[in-house]
């Protein structure tokens, strides 16, 4: 540990107080109460839109492991003289290790949310009341432990993986401890001992093999794993700074093994090492990823609250300027003009800008042609489950028409029995806690929902295992719906065969709160209105920006959105 103390044989044990030692102590201490005041906003924040699909623990995590090691690597010109030789060698080859582990698997998240989104851009693939693969309750798991743990959800995969690799990394840091004699003269591998003084004993402990194991998963990281993630996120280009997160994580790496092993073995170094101790060459780095990982997001709050507040400042003023024109007629066409001047490409109009930001014009599209905006929210804003989700309710909802002339009894009841599958299939979809990616409902929409279609998703499909962290493999017990609004709950997907996609279907009892809704036709219109306003005062205005930005750097708009307005335009 001594050369990373910049100590030498004469260096006396005791307290280092100087200029440069002190300022480190100091940054150590405001940059960490930055750092906690930034975590605490990510928490307190942690259902923001931005926030709810990065899945905070394993990223808070992460940093949490890797400033404890930062606040060791400031303080070690204050008290390193003073710090038992084998110090360092445990604080490195223990948090360094796993702090790099659960950051690697947070980070590998945003490729694995990216290509699950990508469902949701192929519009015309999709089938109302069908679910599309990933939605199935599973009553057992059978087969070898390879293939149980490819049906656990990504993130239980993920700390699976992670934990046994810390296992490893621990492992290896015990071994490389008793196999030394550095640190303990009386046993260990002969030949590995320490001569001279107690300080120049401390000083030789700064390097050696020993040290690899523990450097190993940063290397790891920067010059194998950052390249692959820099190439599988290069044509992602989302509206979260998520793949600016990932980006400067990579780069803000590369420098580190690299510099510390100069700093380490290269004589003419010793100079910069008083002041800046090779250690610091990757804590640089973990700076920038606390950056990347805390700060950033929370300027993507903020950027969200504030085009939210914007959007609803537009709405507002639209709205009052159209009570006060009296014009509903007017109000429409203004609303239709301005949604296909804007997204056409035209920066003329001659109706208000904030009506296409409007409620109306979302719907409008919704109506008539959601293609591109649902694109948009599966291939950049990463929330395409919410316009999957209103384009299947319309859907579903026009299959009513075709039933409305039947009088037949037994008719009616197979008739209201298919209705409550197909809006079976999209609760399964879309609302319950095992969907891949469930719509964000408040407690009482999902609660309301969850009583009327729980049971009967149950009865077909059976309950999903629950994963015991003791033993993950054992399916001895079931278990509890999670709760709407965890994270976990977003990765519970719900699995059906193809065969059983096809064929199963309830004929039970229709739950009384189906039927008093309408035979079901409005079953939906509370949890529609939500994601509807969800979506106004988050895609949706994205959505107009990005089409605007592009219409305004091109000469000619080529495959843009394209909303059929003619026949609302000819009504005066």
């Amino acid at each position: 540990m001594g050369s990373k103390i910049g100590v030498n044989g004469d260096t006396k044990s005791n307290l280092t107080l100087n200029p440069v030692s002190i300022w480190w102590v100091c940054w150590a201490g405001i940059w960490t109460v930055a750092v906690a005041l930034g975590m605490a906003y990510l928490v307190i924040h942690r259902s923001s839109t931005p926030l709810r699909i990065r899945g905070l623990g394993l990223s808070l995590s992460a940093v949490v492991l890797l400033h404890l090691y930062w606040i060791s690597v400031q303080l070690e010109l204050l008290l390193g003289t003073l710090a038992p030789g084998d110090a360092e060698f445990w604080v490195m080859g223990t948090l360094l290790p796993c702090g790099i582990a659960l950051f690697h698997a947070s980070n590998s998240r945003f490729i694995h949310v990216a290509n699950l989104q990508k469902k949701y851009a192929r519009h015309s693939s999709r089938h109302v009341g069908l679910p599309s693969g990933n939605v199935n309750f599973s009553s057992k798991i059978k087969g070898g432990l390879i293939r149980r743990f490819r049906r656990l959800d990504y993130t239980t995969r993920s700390l699976i993986a992670v934990g046994i690799a810390m296992l490893v990394q621990i492992f290896l840091t015990v071994l490389m401890y008793i196999i030394s004699r550095k640190w303990h003269s009386s046993w260990g591998i002969p030949g590995t001992e320490l001569h001279g003084t107690a300080m120049e004993q401390k000083v030789e402990m700064g390097r050696g093999w020993e040290w690899w194991p523990g450097v190993f998963w940063q290397f790891l990281w920067s010059w194998i794993v950052a390249p692959f993630v820099l190439w599988k996120s290069r044509a992602i280009h989302d509206t979260q700074g998520w793949r600016v997160q990932t980006i400067g994580c990579a780069i803000a790496s590369f420098h580190a093994t690299p510099l510390w092993l100069i700093a380490l073995y290269v004589p003419s170094m010793a100079t910069v090492n008083k002041y800046w101790l090779p250690p610091q060459w990757i804590c640089l780095s973990i700076t920038f990823l606390e950056i990347f990982t805390v700060f950033l997001p929370c300027w993507e709050v903020v950027r969200h609250q504030s085009l939210r507040q914007e959007t609803l400042d537009l709405i507002a003023e639209w709205e009052s300027r159209t009570r006060s024109d009296g014009a509903d007629l007017k109000s429409l066409k203004s609303v239709t003009a301005t949604v296909k001047s804007t997204i056409a490409g035209s920066a003329k109009t001659d109706f208000s800008v904030e009506s296409v930001f409007a409620m109306p014009a979302l719907e409008y599209a919704l109506d008539h042609d959601p293609t591109p905006l649902q694109q948009f929210s599966a291939l950049h804003d990463f929330s395409g489950e919410n316009i999957a989700f209103l384009t299947s309710v319309a859907q579903w909802k026009k299959t009513f028409e075709r039933a409305i002339a039947i009088e037949d009894k037994d008719q009616i009841q197979e008739t209201l029995h298919e209705r409550f599958n197909s809006a079976l299939f999209i609760y399964a979809e879309f609302i319950s806690a095992h969907a891949e990616f469930p719509i964000n409902l408040g407690f009482q929409d999902f609660t309301r929902l969850e009583s009327i279609f729980e049971r009967p998703a149950r009865m077909i499909y059976g309950d999903e295992p629950e994963i015991n962290p003791i033993a993950p493999f054992d399916t001895s017990s079931f278990s509890r719906l999670p709760s709407a609004m965890s994270s976990e709950g977003s990765e519970k997907t719900i699995r059906v065969t193809p065969s059983l996609q096809d064929c199963v279907r309830y004929w039970g009892e229709i739950p009384e709160g189906f039927i008093a809704c309408g035979l079901g036709a409005n079953i939906f219109d509370d949890a529609v209105k939500a994601v509807k306003y969800l979506v106004l005062t988050n895609t949706w205005p994205k959505f107009v920006k990005s089409r605007s930005a592009v219409s305004h750097s091109m000469s000619t708009f080529g495959s843009g959105l394209d909303i059929k307005l003619a026949h609302k335009q000819a009504v005066k």
